[in-house]
C-alpha cells in the first residue's frame, strides 16, 4: 500500500508560500530528504484549514475570468499550483459521497470509483476535508508484465485503508495499486504530484483483481490520437509514418498504436489479418500478444 508518512508538524503554510517553495527545488521521491522535505510542505499547507475555500470563493467571485487554461484540470481536481520550470505541481481533488448531488447525478465511473488501477507517476497526498476515501489496496512488480489485455499479473493484496483527515501518503509509481471507494461524505484531498519528461510513455494499468489479469492500458496519448486521425486522413506521409513506429518505436504502446491505425486503413480482413499475422513476430511481447486477440476477432 502507499507508504504513510507520520510527520508531525503545526506550522501553517500558505498557497503561495507552498507554491514558491516548490518552485525552488525539485520533487525527488526516491530521495528520503527530499520526500521528507515535500511531505513538511504538504503537511504545512494541510494545516491551513482556510486557503482553499478562499480559493474557491475567489474563482466563483470571477468566474473563472482569471483561470489560465493549462490550470483547468476539471470539475474534481483543481490545479492549485504549477510552478514554472518545477517538476512537479500541486492538486486538490473532490471526492464525492453517495448522498450528495453530483455523485448520484454522475454515478461512481466519474470519479474513478471501483476501477483498480496504478499510477505511472509519483504523488504525495494529504486528507484535508471530510473522513477520506477507502480503497482496496495492492501492489505489483511493473518490471515483470508487457501490459497486454488478459496478461497474468501477481497483486499482492495489502488491505483496504481509509485516507483518513491529516493522513499523510506517497503513491509509489508503478508500485501501488487501489481500488478506490467513495468516502461516507464530501471529502478533499490535497496532493504534490511529480512530473517528468518520460511520464508519457510510462505505461499505467487498469487491473482486474479477481482475474489477476491486466485490463487495458490507460495512459494513451495526445500523440497516439494524433497518428490515428492523421492516418485515418489518408495521408501519404501519415502512413508511412505510421509503418515506421509500427517496426521502430521505441515504445510498444505506440508501435501497438500504429499497427491499430494502418488496420483501420487496411483494405479489408484479409489485409487486416495478414498486418496482425507480421505483428505477431514483431519482437514485441506486448504487441504480439495484442495481434494475436486481433486476429481472433478477425477470425470471429
Amino acid at each position: 500500500m502507499p507508504h504513510v508518512i507520520e510527520l508531525a508538524d503545526d506550522a501553517v503554510l500558505g498557497l503561495a508560500e507552498a507554491a514558491d517553495a516548490l518552485a525552488a527545488g525539485c520533487f525527488d521521491p526516491a530521495d528520503p530528504d527530499n520526500l521528507a522535505h515535500h511531505a513538511r510542505l504538504l503537511r504545512r499547507l494541510g494545516n491551513n484549514r482556510d486557503f482553499l475555500g478562499d480559493l474557491m470563493v475567489a474563482e466563483l467571485a470571477a468566474r473563472h475570468r482569471a483561470e489560465p487554461y493549462d490550470d483547468a484540470y476539471g470539475p474534481q481536481a483543481i490545479v492549485l499550483a504549477r510552478p514554472h520550470g518545477a517538476n512537479c505541481f500541486l492538486r486538490a481533488n473532490i471526492w464525492p459521497g453517495p448522498a450528495d448531488h453530483m455523485m448520484r447525478a454522475s454515478g461512481g465511473d466519474a470519479f474513478v470509483y471501483g476501477m483498480p488501477h496504478d499510477h505511472n507517476f509519483s504523488f504525495l497526498t494529504l486528507g484535508y476535508f471530510g473522513p477520506g476515501y477507502w480503497s482496496d489496496y495492492y501492489e505489483f512488480d511493473y518490471d515483470a508484465v508487457a501490459g497486454w489485455r488478459g496478461e497474468p499479473v501477481a497483486l499482492r493484496s495489502t488491505g483496504r485503508h481509509r485516507l483518513d483527515p491529516g493522513k499523510l501518503q506517497l503513491y509509489r509509481a508503478h508500485v501501488d495499486v487501489h481500488t478506490q471507494l467513495p468516502a461516507e461524505a464530501l471529502s478533499v484531498s490535497v496532493n504534490i504530484m511529480h512530473s517528468h519528461g518520460s511520464q508519457a510513455w510510462l505505461d499505467q494499468y487498469r487491473f482486474d483483481p479477481d482475474k489477476g489479469e491486466i485490463g487495458a492500458i490507460l495512459s494513451n496519448g495526445a500523440s497516439e490520437a494524433f497518428l490515428r486521425i492523421a492516418v485515418g486522413l489518408a495521408a501519404p506521409e501519415a502512413i508511412d509514418l505510421a509503418e515506421r513506429f509500427a517496426r521502430t518505436h521505441p515504445s510498444d504502446r505506440m508501435r501497438l498504436h500504429a499497427l491499430d491505425a494502418l488496420a483501420s486503413v487496411a483494405d479489408g480482413p484479409a489485409a487486416r489479418d495478414a498486418l496482425w499475422a507480421r505483428a505477431e513476430n514483431a519482437g514485441s511481447r506486448l504487441v504480439a500478444m495484442e495481434a494475436k486477440t486481433r486476429r481472433r476477432a478477425l477470425a470471429a
